[in-house]
């Protein structure tokens, strides 16, 4: 007797696959700066309907969807917990007006198109006109990154990303409900009553449950080590236990219980918001391979000339008239107004919440909600290729483009800020020195330098330095607290590998801080007094360009007892030497260096006043008695 043999993978096969592609694939994105979007769904395509070798339904069975609406689950409480209400307020109108009035004509205008352009029923095309409002702000800030928007512009263009990504799905939460309600064929009355009692359920489900996290976490009945364990098994149990209760109201509950966390100011937000960020990272990546992986291509071929269209639509008509519209009698310029009405990529939380919310209608007997996944494949493919390859001319067209030139944000106003401010800008770097002391930026501002009075880490900053345009950072305060504070604060934002910190006093004694706090430490590990000392003393901070005919062996023989400090290369990236990380030079490059007395000449010798700036603030650090803690 022979029996019918399904190759397949088992569910732990599974799980490994789809870490290592979906993963993998963010990490070779982050290597080859490519969109990551597009190389998971090419990834997911491949092993699935390509190749066949994975195929979710087949490997999963009956774990498949309820996987997926976990994930789904943890995604949404992700983005409520983005939502705090205080931020709102605090945001520019244009923001503001982008948020209340532009995600709900988002939502008509993409259900509209949805409609009449792919012929979608009206439950379908309502539903998915909601996730529409979703523009992904995990797409769109490597967008702004590459393209070195000018800052306003850029604030809110990511304002309104992190904003409107829970409030477009909470639209598509709730249009699903009033639509499995009326699919349910009760009468008008009986619906309205099902549909109230729903929604006030999740409601007051997801109230009571991140009100409850917020009081155990405030008073401490959580230990710290385990509230982010706490927080993840709380929402799967809110999701389940609410699901459960009245069916298709956990999603609504998880959102509002990361809405309520998110404005509960508990002092430990910083450490659930990265872990959210990590945990929404692999499960993203993850359901995004997923439901490539589970992609039918029958079905997108009965999309045809409609996917066209749709695109087309949401691209030329739709995404201008919901930012446009609510922008009018904005003071925001009309430039700046087209840039962000030609700019709205979608994201990989729109194929994960069309591919569950499609399948329910599915399941309701709403057979065209099959096409919603494929149809969010489409338009996040479509969009990121088309606003990542325009974004960057249209910018530059609209003199909305930042400073083709490197740039580097130094905190801490001192004649060391200084004089490495005025080298690098001799090798075309745009620096930028930040203090909350206003005397010490004199010498930069005598200088001629640009500076920024205030703490960096404050929301003022937020709108008023263009941190686009300065990639590395530098803490350089005589505060060595503070410079860890910054390095530690920024460094999962910029990367480690781009914030640098000088040398607190206390670095090679038992007082020393841990690795993981504060940024790289320079070559030579220096402190503060010791590079004002050196400045003071006669040394010089000087930057030189080498080429084939002038090597950095020649640069070494013509400058013996001279020391490395940082590189510009030629391609403009900046970057410090570090204790382990020899200067690695090429010609074209630009060397920034420590000159000692007696190389310096005349003509390059530091102005008088800042040598006695230099001189007294490491005499005034020494008469403190200050130790760098």
């Amino acid at each position: 007797m022979e029996h019918e043999v399904v190759q397949g993978l088992t569910p732990v096969q599974v799980v490994a696959l789809v870490g290592v592609l979906g993963v993998g694939a963010q990490w070779l994105a982050w290597r080859l700066r490519l969109p990551a979007i597009v190389l998971m769904l090419a990834i997911g395509l491949l092993v699935g309907p390509v190749m066949g070798w994975f195929l979710p339904e087949r490997d999963l069975g009956p774990i498949y969807r309820p996987l997926i609406a976990v994930a789904v689950a943890i995604i949404l409480f992700e983005g409520g917990l983005t939502l705090d209400y205080a931020r709102l307020r605090d945001a520019r109108a244009p923001v503001q007006r982008l948020v209340y009035l532009g995600a709900p004509l988002g939502w008509a205008l993409s259900a509209l198109v949805l409609w009449l352009a792919v012929g979608l029923s009206w439950q379908s095309a309502a539903v998915f006109g909601g996730v529409m409002v979703v523009t992904g702000p995990t797409v769109i800030a490597p967008m702004l990154r590459q393209a070195r928007l000018r800052a306003r512009p850029a604030q809110v263009l990511q304002w309104e990303a992190i904003l409107n990504d829970p409030i477009g799905v909470l639209i598509a939460v709730l249009v699903l409900e009033v639509v499995l309600v009326l699919e349910t064929g009760v009468s008008v009355g009986a619906a309205a009553w099902v549909l109230g009692t729903g929604i006030g359920f999740a409601t007051v489900a997801g109230w009571v449950a991140g009100k409850g996290m917020a009081v155990a976490f405030g008073r401490a009945w959580v230990p710290e080590y385990m509230k982010v364990p706490v927080l993840f098994v709380s929402v799967v149990a809110v999701f389940a236990v609410t699901d459960s209760v009245l069916h298709e109201t956990g999603l609504l509950a998880v959102t509002i219980m990361g809405m309520m966390l998110a404005n509960a100011k508990l002092s430990s937000y910083v450490e659930l918001h990265r872990f959210k960020e990590h945990a929404t990272i692999l499960l993203v990546s993850g359901v995004f391979v997923l439901m490539a992986a589970s992609l039918d291509f029958a079905t997108l071929g009965q999309l045809t000339w409609r996917a066209a269209l749709f695109v087309l639509f949401t691209v030329a008509l739709a995404r201008p008239l919901q930012v446009m519209l609510p922008l009018i009698g904005t003071q925001l310029p009309m430039k700046e107004r087209w840039l962000i009405a030609l700019t709205g990529p979608r994201g990989v939380v729109m194929v994960a919440v069309s591919g569950l919310f499609g399948a329910k209608l599915v399941d309701a007997g709403i057979e065209d909600g099959a096409t919603l996944a494929p149809l969010a494949f489409i338009i996040v493919l479509a969009t990121v290729l088309i606003y990542g390859f325009t974004l960057a001319p249209l910018a530059r067209r609209l003199g909305l483009s930042g400073p083709e030139r490197p740039g580097l944000l130094i905190i801490g106003g001192s004649p060391f800020a200084v004089a490495l401010a005025q080298a690098l800008e001799k090798a075309g770097v745009d620096a930028l020195i930040a203090d909350t002391n206003r005397q010490h930026l004199a010498p930069a501002r005598h200088a001629g330098l640009p500076t920024y009075y205030g703490d960096i880490l404050g929301e003022a900053a937020e709108h008023q330095v263009e941190f686009i345009a300065y990639p590395v950072v530098l803490a350089a305060s005589d505060n060595d607290a503070y410079n860890t504070l910054v390095a530690t604060d920024l460094g999962p934002d910029l990367g480690r590998d781009a914030v640098w910190q000088i040398s607190r006093v206390r670095d090679r004694s038992r007082h020393a801080l841990p690795a993981q706090l504060g940024g790289q430490r320079l070559a030579g590990r220096p402190t503060f007094e010791a590079v004002n000392q050196r400045l003071a003393e006669g040394w010089t901070l000087r930057s030189t360009r080498l080429t084939d005919e002038y090597d950095m062996d020649d640069w070494q023989a013509e400058r013996p007892g001279a020391e490395p400090f940082a590189v510009v290369t030629k391609a403009g990236v900046l970057r410090f030497a570090g204790p382990d990380q020899p200067v690695a030079v090429q010609a074209g490059d630009w060397i920034t260096a420590f000159l000692p007395p007696e190389q310096s000449e005349a003509s390059d010798a530091p102005a008088p006043e800042l040598a006695a700036e230099a001189a007294d603030v490491a005499r005034e650090r020494r008469e403190r008695g200050e130790t760098g803690s």
